[in-house]
């Protein structure tokens, strides 16, 4: 219960391998699993990933997410006429809580409304929580693999409470349009959940 199960034809496959490859034999699929870094490469190109549309990051160190957000603005001043970046939605936790942001990579020209005020752009989540994450990575630490040292670093349910909350953001997105809300805190301890409002 307490860590994925894995078959045994899937041992020494990446965790992402083995798990699209569960969802292309269900679904019919035939998504592909990256299984490279997301960082730029000995020329100081970008990855090829970078132009997805929506990128969802759950990183275990502060810096890593850092590095995403330096990729994701150089490639806003890009312009693209496929597959341009649009959103990053940023997951992270601790033992006990977390937050799911959701930032635009650049503007994103918006309807006029007379019932909401529009917003065009959301800050990244390194800009507008830096210093909050950089404390969080001196009092946090990784994880180990065994799930009893593991379950002392990081409550059982943290992460799968934080992924259904935030894909019900995206889903919300995609559904109706629009969010009243960037993301949320989310404390499992307490069982309180704070939403960010978008303006």
């Amino acid at each position: 219960m307490g860590r994925q199960r894995f078959a045994e034809s899937e041992t020494g496959l990446y965790k992402s391998v083995a798990l699209i490859n569960r969802c292309n034999r269900w679904a019919g699929t035939n998504w592909k699993a990256e299984t490279v870094k997301f960082e730029k490469d000995n020329f100081g190109r970008l990855p090829e990933e970078a132009r997805a549309v929506i990128t969802i990051t759950c990183v275990d160190g502060v810096q890593a997410r850092f590095g995403v957000a330096e990729i994701l603005k150089e490639i806003s001043y890009r312009r693209h006429y496929q597959d341009e970046p649009k959103y990053w939605v940023d997951f992270g936790n601790s033992q006990h809580t977390g937050q799911v942001i959701l930032s635009t990579i650049g503007e994103i020209k918006q309807p006029n409304s007379e019932k909401y005020e529009t917003v065009a752009s959301l800050p990244f989540v390194t800009d507008e929580f830096g210093e909050l994450l950089k404390q969080s990575e001196q009092e946090d630490s990784t994880p180990s693999c065994s799930l009893a040292e593991a379950l002392e670093h990081q409550d059982l349910f943290i992460n799968s409470s934080l992924t259904q909350m935030g894909c019900s953001l995206l889903w919300n997105l995609f559904r109706r349009g629009m969010t009243e809300y960037k993301g949320f805190f989310h404390n499992l301890k307490d069982f309180r959940t704070h939403p960010i409002k978008v303006a």
